[in-house]
């Protein structure tokens, strides 16, 4: 009896823990403003993990789409907004789910990208918490843009790293696929 007390007692303070107002959804704008173009919230959605939420994601775009293969392979500027809403996203998970998502949006060919991806990630190097905000804004004829709360931490890449980048999302085997049905406005 008193086993099952203190398992339920831990569940109870574990969830506590974990639980995130569904208001931070609502907290992406609507529009971001990128050099002279403005981009629209596309739809937006949470990265979930077992029962968490690790963070809130939305898809800006030039113009709404619900089509996955045309946004990767669009040559135009877009943005992915994350928003960390779990205490549990550290730089070494986050790093080692964004390689995880590279090796499945590219079916394993990361080899044309793989300096990119290493030069990306160093530019979530150094503490992650609860309310970082982190802009993945793709320039064409500049490459992906990485700003950490309004930051810019560097850019990388070009078309190539971007359709990856975004594949981690919006690929045929996104890392999650109601987040990936959220950031498609479906």
């Amino acid at each position: 009896m008193m086993r099952r007390f203190w398992v339920m007692f831990m569940a109870g303070v574990l969830l506590s823990t974990m639980m995130v107002d569904d208001t931070e959804a609502a907290e992406l704008p609507d529009q971001l403003k990128i050099g002279s173009d403005v981009l629209a919230l596309n739809g937006s959605g949470y990265r979930k993990k077992s029962f968490l939420k690790l963070y809130t994601a939305g898809l800006y775009l030039k113009e709404k789409s619900r089509s996955a293969n045309n946004i990767i392979e669009a040559n135009e500027a877009m943005s992915i907004r994350i928003k960390v809403t779990s205490k549990f996203v550290s730089q070494d998970n986050l790093i080692s789910a964004l390689k995880d998502g590279f090796q499945s949006a590219t079916n394993g060919r990361i080899d044309p990208i793989q300096d990119d991806i290493r030069t990306f990630t160093q530019y979530l190097s150094g503490e992650i918490k609860m309310g970082d905000v982190f802009d993945l804004v793709y320039v064409p004829k500049t490459g992906v843009v990485v700003v950490k709360n309004g930051e810019r931490k560097g850019k990388v890449g070009g078309l190539e790293f971007k359709q990856a980048l975004f594949g981690i999302w919006l690929s045929n085997r996104p890392a999650d696929s109601n987040l990936k049905k959220g950031l498609l406005g479906s």
